[in-house]
């Protein structure tokens, strides 16, 4: 296990070294970036950008800037929402989504970076994502974001000082700073938690979904949760009844799974009284959706993410 203090020490360093002149600092808001970015952040050299993509869980750009806050970092935040759904309107295929949305966020960076007179491009990259996006000679399983959507012809030059870490490192690191515990979520935000094309309508569905399925599972399990958690809305309707109509309505899948590093990983053992509660909320509360269901689906075969 990595010894927080010196690997922090060792990535001040790298940065430090490899740094020739101004950066910017690309932050999801994930556990990884946001580690990163109070690492890198508070240099009067490196700029912490966080893009609103409008992909993101409910509240989540203002819990991002409390952090950004707390931590004295030096940030903006841009509000890119149109310009993401507008790219992927009509999209379904789910490596696409990805490329595209790693188009717009590099578009994004390189005119801020423009702005902000800024060469660099730091990124959260872990081992997972690497080696998941083809790294070691292996098959691509996905495009990350900060992976495989980076254009060859970016100018930004990379740096990524978390590249050997994995998610429990990240974890413990986090955990050494006093960063709270951010819940794992994928740099293509609910993009690929919608099975299907994303639509305005599609993530307010999927937002108040995720609210319900991260509050009951966080007031249940306090400190012993699942490694992660997550509803992902399916492209598939189903006869349910409301009141005395018969309606016809979304459904929702409930994701949990336990692992160490995130390369492999288990479903979580159903609490079925945790889940009833979980599905009840949904359906009353989301008039929209009249089914929920529960991946119990290990990694491999599945990869934690749908999409």
């Amino acid at each position: 296990m990595v010894k927080p203090e010196k690997f922090i020490e060792d990535a001040k360093n790298e940065i430090k070294n490899t740094l020739k002149g101004r950066g910017i600092l690309a932050c999801s808001g994930g556990q990884d970036s946001t580690l990163l970015s109070v690492i890198a952040g508070t240099s009067e050299n490196i700029l912490v950008l966080f893009v609103d993509t409008g992909l993101l869980r409910l509240n989540e750009t203002e819990q991002v800037k409390e952090i950004f806050t707390k931590f004295k970092l030096n940030y903006k935040i841009v509000n890119a929402k149109e310009r993401f759904l507008s790219n992927l309107k009509g999209v379904t295929d789910p490596e696409m989504k990805r490329k595209i949305i790693g188009k717009t966020f590099i578009d994004v960076f390189e005119e801020e970076a423009k702005t902000y007179g800024a060469e660099y491009l730091l990124q959260g990259t872990i081992a997972p994502d690497w080696i998941e996006s083809g790294g070691q000679s292996r098959d691509v399983i996905k495009s990350h974001h900060n992976v495989g959507g980076l254009p060859e012809n970016m100018k930004l030059k990379l740096i990524e000082p978390l590249r050997d870490l994995y998610k429990d490192e990240v974890r413990e690191i986090s955990k050494y700073l006093g960063l709270p515990e951010v819940m794992p979520f994928p740099g293509p935000g609910l993009s690929i938690r919608i099975v299907g094309e994303v639509t305005e309508e599609k993530l307010e569905l999927l937002r108040k979904a995720t609210y319900i399925v991260e509050k009951n599972i966080v007031e249940k399990y306090l400190n012993d949760k699942p490694w992660q958690y997550f509803a992902v809305l399916l492209p598939v309707k189903t006869t349910g009844v409301h009141g005395d109509q018969r309606v016809y309505g979304n459904t929702v899948a409930i994701r949990c799974i336990d692992t160490m590093d995130g390369m492999t990983g288990t479903f979580s053992r159903p609490d079925w009284e945790l889940l009833e509660k979980i599905s009840t909320d949904i359906t009353d509360e989301i008039p929209e959706v009249n089914r929920v269901v529960y991946d119990i689906t290990n990694k491999p075969p599945a990869t934690i993410e749908w999409e």
